[in-house]
C-alpha cells in the first residue's frame, strides 16, 4: 500500500477504536511520515504543532468562547426570552418563535452552537413544557435553532475557515453568513409553527406572561440586543479588526454582567475564565495536532491525489457540489466543525479552485451543512446538550430532528442555487468576495 493509504486507513482505524479526533490526526500523520518520508522527519512534530496555532486570528476563538459563557451567566438569555414573549404575545407557536429568535440573537454573541443551545434550553424548556410542547420537540427545535450560531457572526467556525482558506476576508464571511443564518432560522420556524398549530400547543397564555410589557422587557433586554450591533458595527466602521472585536465583546459582556444585570460576580468571572480556558484548550489541541496530519498529507501529496480523484469523478460542477455537500453533511453527523474544516479543506480547496466556486459562498455552504450536522444524530452536539437539560433520551428526538434537517436543507438549497443570498451583503459593504 502507498503511504497515502496507510495514513488514511490509520486515521479511520484510530477513530473507530475510539481515539479522540485530535490524537487520531496526530497519530495518523505520524504513520504517514514514517511510511512515506523518514522516521527522522518525526523531529518536525513540535514545529508543526506550534505553527498550526501560532496565528493571530486564532486569538478570537477563546475570546468569543469566553464571551458566550459570560453572556450565558449574566442572565442575558432570560431577558431576551421575556422581551420576545412580550413582543409576540400568547398564540399557537409563540414560544417556538421566541426560541428561534433568542437562539439567533444569542448566536450573534457567542458564535458557538452548544453554548447557545445550553443557555436557551435552560430558560425556554420549562416554559415550553408548561405550554404543552413535548420535550423532544422543544429540545430538537432549540438544538436546531442554536446551530445558526455557526452562520450568524461572530462564528468560531468561520474564523477557522478564513485561516484555513488563504485570501478569504473574515469580514466578508461574517457579512455573508448573516442572511443565510436568518434564512435557516425562518426555515426552522415554518414547520415549527405549522406543527404547533396542528396539535394545538400553546393556545392559552403561559402563567406569568400577562405581566410582561414590551417597554419594560425591552429596557431589560437592551444591553443584550446591543451586543451584536456593537460587534458588527465596529467591524463595518473599521474601528476594530475581528480579533479585536472579540476583546471588545468580552469587555462589554463583563460590564453588562457586573454592572447592568448584576448577575455576574468576580468569583463567577474567575470560574468562567477557567471554563473558557478548558474549552479553548480542547479546540486549540485539535488545531495543533491536526497540523501534523496536514503537513504529512501535503508532503506526501495525499490531499492533491484525493482532490484529483474527486475532480475526476465528473466534469459537472453542480453534480460534484451536491456530492461534496452530502459528504460534508455525513461528516457533520460524526465530527465537530473544527475537525471537519481541518480534515476536509486541504482536499476541497483544489476542487473549489478547479470549478471556480466563490470561496466565501462555498464557506457559507459548508457552514450550513455543518450546522445541520450539529442536531443530526448520532453525534449531534447541540442535541446532546438540550436533551441533557430536558432529561430525555436522544432517541426520542429522531423524528423531529429529521423534520428540521429537511427544513434547513431547503434553506441550504436556496443559498446554493442563489449565491447572492450570501454574497449580496458583503458586496454592498465593499468587502472582497
Amino acid at each position: 500500500m502507498t503511504p497515502d493509504i496507510w495514513m488514511i486507513l490509520a486515521f479511520a482505524g484510530f477513530l473507530i477504536a475510539g481515539v479522540p479526533v485530535a490524537f487520531s490526526l496526530a497519530l495518523a500523520g505520524s504513520v504517514g511520515i514514517v511510511a512515506g518520508l523518514s522516521p527522522d522527519m518525526l523531529a518536525t512534530l513540535g514545529t508543526n504543532t506550534y505553527n498550526s496555532i501560532a496565528k493571530y486570528p486564532l486569538i478570537a476563538i477563546p475570546l468569543f468562547i469566553l464571551t458566550g459563557l459570560i453572556f450565558e451567566r449574566s442572565g442575558v438569555a432570560l431577558r431576551l426570552v421575556r422581551f420576545a414573549q412580550a413582543l409576540i404575545g400568547p398564540r399557537h407557536g409563540g414560544l417556538a418563535l421566541v426560541a428561534v429568535l433568542v437562539c439567533m440573537i444569542m448566536g450573534g454573541m457567542s458564535g458557538s452552537g452548544p453554548a447557545d443551545a445550553a443557555a436557551v434550553a435552560m430558560v425556554m424548556l420549562p416554559s415550553m413544557t408548561k405550554a404543552g410542547y413535548p420535550k423532544p420537540f422543544s429540545a430538537t427545535l432549540i438544538a436546531a435553532s442554536a446551530s445558526t450560531a455557526i452562520l450568524i457572526p461572530p462564528s468560531v467556525a468561520l474564523i477557522l475557515y478564513s485561516i484555513v482558506v488563504p485570501g478569504v476576508d473574515l469580514r466578508a464571511l461574517f457579512a455573508a453568513g448573516l442572511f443565510p443564518g436568518i434564512l435557516a432560522g425562518l426555515a426552522l420556524l415554518v414547520p415549527a409553527m405549522i406543527v404547533a398549530k396542528r396539535y394545538g400547543w400553546e393556545g392559552t397564555p403561559v402563567a406569568g406572561a400577562e405581566t410582561l410589557t414590551v417597554r419594560t422587557t425591552f429596557r431589560q433586554a437592551l444591553p443584550a440586543l446591543f451586543a451584536p450591533v456593537l460587534i458588527l458595527g465596529g467591524l463595518r466602521s473599521g474601528l476594530f479588526t475581528p480579533t479585536e472585536a472579540a476583546v471588545v465583546a468580552v469587555a462589554y459582556g463583563t460590564i453588562v454582567g457586573l454592572f447592568l444585570t448584576k448577575e455576574l460576580s468576580l468569583r463567577d468571572l474567575w470560574e468562567l475564565l477557567g471554563e473558557a480556558a478548558i474549552i479553548s484548550g480542547v479546540v486549540m489541541l485539535i488545531i495543533a495536532l491536526a497540523g501534523i496530519f496536514a503537513w504529512a498529507g501535503t508532503m506526501l501529496g495525499t490531499f492533491r491525489h484525493l482532490a484529483e480523484w474527486i475532480i475526476g469523478l465528473t466534469d459537472n460542477g453542480v453534480l460534484l457540489l451536491v456530492l461534496v455537500m452530502l459528504a460534508v453533511l455525513v461528516a457533520g453527523m460524526l465530527l465537530d466543525a473544527i475537525s471537519i474544516y481541518l480534515i476536509m479543506m486541504p482536499v476541497l480547496i483544489p476542487v473549489m479552485q478547479h470549478f471556480e466556486w466563490n470561496p466565501v459562498w462555498f464557506g457559507i455552504l459548508l457552514a450550513m451543512n455543518i450546522a445541520i450536522g450539529q442536531f443530526t444524530p448520532p453525534v449531534a452536539v447541540n442535541l446532546m446538550v438540550t436533551t441533557e437539560v430536558a432529561k430525555i433520551r436522544l432517541e426520542e428526538t429522531l423524528g423531529w430532528a429529521l423534520l428540521f434537517v429537511v427544513a434547513m436543507g431547503c434553506a441550504l438549497a436556496l443559498v446554493a442555487i442563489f449565491p447572492s443570498i450570501a454574497l449580496w451583503l458583503p458586496s454592498i459593504l465593499g468587502y472582497n468576495v
